[in-house]
């Protein structure tokens, strides 16, 4: 536009999402958009100008082998073969108007019409879909079984979902297999929620396939919604932990972080001054840092991130302290030594004397995930015999705590991946309200042997290139592993109140985990 002077024709490819708009591809849209708005700009100063908002081409798009192909068909956009948009093409350029939009539509079965289209479109038949303005539907589902109203519901939900897909009615919908593996993605996941909100009338939320993975689930929670009906056990995962007005409080709380944290107050000192606590690869866990690195993604046994959070000082432990031998030291996984520390601390912080729990029903909740320290060994040393299945055992991750402290509550290890320290917290709250504890540890560790996760989530392109999460900003490229352990030491409030232990904070709800079906 700056460039040219004295020409004849000033022609522009542009797109009729920037006309129509398009599901999924708003960035599309605002750029083509943008050369719809230059033409006309260029109109306005007297200079030639003509901007072409096409269709669907059938041989150039890059839609055109893709599932978007065929949903585009199916709500009535046709594709365009070369022989047309040459057509179309020399009649455009024939129409003295800055913006025209070549397009082949089906008019008989356009859906979800956009408002330029609405006169030429015949009006829709009303269907399930439309919606439920006088509440009829409602009032009449209202009145049935619940059993009755829920299987109307699961086939109705159906029926949206084989809409969406392409499928001719619901009766091919499997109403029990998860969403994902009926292919759906996240424009189809949207497609799906804007058509229940129409037919519900009910504001759904976009993470609606997510968080109801399975048809016959999204029927029951939209039995819930709209009637009242019974929260399923597979739709809930919150549960609040105050029972008979006896909250569960924090009373204690200790800490290892990346960044030389080793308290909660550093770990607070970390966050406000807004720190960096990522660094490179630990150079004295015998990984070979020179050839472990890699910016090619597919080079097998790399990783083309080179930087995490660390605790560069994980190796470091006083064994004699704790009344371990250095044999049985070395032979234990580095995450229960680090439980040990970090549990003596969290009674000291709490101003209890560790020692002075032998024998109480205190309880330890433990989450943990690597378990690869013993992994790095191609041969166990024979002085190492009969250390190393306790020292690298998950279970002892949480029982060498009960049984160095003395401690006669539960003693639970969990794994759930991401969320176990999570579901520790959850089931030490449920165990102090059952009364199984009067006291509990509840926390978890992290720490890498191995760098086997960053060349995992190399292959799988899952990792941040440059070592950090960039969560929830436009910058996110994947995940960045970093090392920890933290443990809280909670009791019912009356108990803490009795004991004169400072209250920290209050637990209000916890969560459990589910790995079954979702949609990834």
């Amino acid at each position: 536009h700056e460039l040219s002077d004295g020409l004849s024709a000033f022609v522009l490819f542009s797109s009729a999402s920037g006309v129509f708009g398009s599901a999924g591809q708003a960035n599309y849209a605002a750029a083509n958009a943008y050369l719809d708005a230059l033409a006309r700009q260029r109109r306005g100063q007297g200079l030639p100008a003509q901007s072409l908002a096409w269709g669907l081409w059938e041989s150039a798009s890059t839609l055109a082998q893709s599932a978007d192909r065929e949903r585009l068909e199916r709500s009535g956009v046709l594709p365009i073969d070369d022989e047309t948009g040459l057509r179309l093409f020399d009649a455009a350029l024939r129409a003295d108007v800055p913006v025209t939009v070549p397009v082949r539509l089906r008019l008989n079965r356009l859906t979800s019409v956009p408002p330029l289209l609405s006169r030429l479109a015949p009006a829709p038949r009303r269907t399930a879909t439309a919606g439920d303005q006088d509440g009829s539907w409602t009032k009449r589902y209202a009145g049935w079984d619940p059993e009755r109203r829920r299987a109307e519901l699961v086939r109705q939900v159906c029926t949206v979902v084989a809409g969406v897909l392409g499928f001719g009615d619901g009766d091919q919908i499997d109403a029990g297999q998860a969403f994902r593996d009926m292919g759906f993605d996240s424009l189809t996941a949207v497609d799906l929620r804007n058509r229940l909100a129409t037919w519900t009338g009910v504001r759904l939320p976009a993470t609606l396939v997510f968080d109801y993975p399975s048809p016959v689930v999204l029927a029951g929670h939209l039995d819930e919604v709209l009637f009242g009906g019974s929260r399923s056990a597979s739709s809930s995962s919150a549960v609040a932990v105050a029972v008979g007005g006896d909250p569960v409080v924090i009373v204690g709380m200790a800490c290892r972080f990346p960044g030389g944290v080793s308290s909660p107050e550093g770990l607070w000192d970390l966050v406000v001054g807004e720190g960096d606590a990522v660094g490179g690869f630990p150079v004295d866990r015998g990984w070979d840092v020179g050839r472990l690195f890699d910016p090619d993604p597919d080079r097998v046994g790399t990783s083309y991130a080179r930087e995490g959070g660390f605790l560069y000082g994980a190796a470091d432990f006083d064994a004699g302290f704790f009344g371990v031998s250095p044999r049985e030291a070395l032979a234990m996984d580095p995450q229960q030594r680090l439980l040990l520390e970090v549990s003596w601390e969290v009674l000291e912080r709490a101003g209890i004397d560790p020692l002075s729990l032998r024998g109480s029903r205190t309880g330890v909740f433990t989450g943990l995930m690597y378990h690869d320290y013993l992994g790095r060994m191609t041969h166990i040393p024979p002085e190492l015999e009969g250390h190393m299945g306790n020292g690298n055992a998950g279970s002892i991750a949480s029982g060498r705590i009960a049984y160095t402290f003395g401690f006669e509550g539960p003693a639970v290890t969990v794994d759930t991946a991401c969320s176990s320290s999570l579901v520790a917290l959850h089931l030490a709250a449920q165990s102090l309200q059952s009364g199984e504890c009067d006291l509990a540890l509840a926390g978890g560790v992290a720490v890498m042997a191995t760098p086997g996760v960053f060349v995992e989530f190399s292959r799988q392109r899952g990792l941040a290139a440059d070592g950090r999460c960039k969560s929830f900003a436009a910058a996110a490229d994947g995940t960045g592993w970093s090392e920890g352990a933290g443990v809280l030491l909670v009791e019912r409030l009356s108990d803490a109140r009795r004991r004169g232990h400072r209250v920290l904070a209050v637990v209000r709800g916890s969560a459990v985990n589910q790995d079954g079906a979702s949609n990834g």
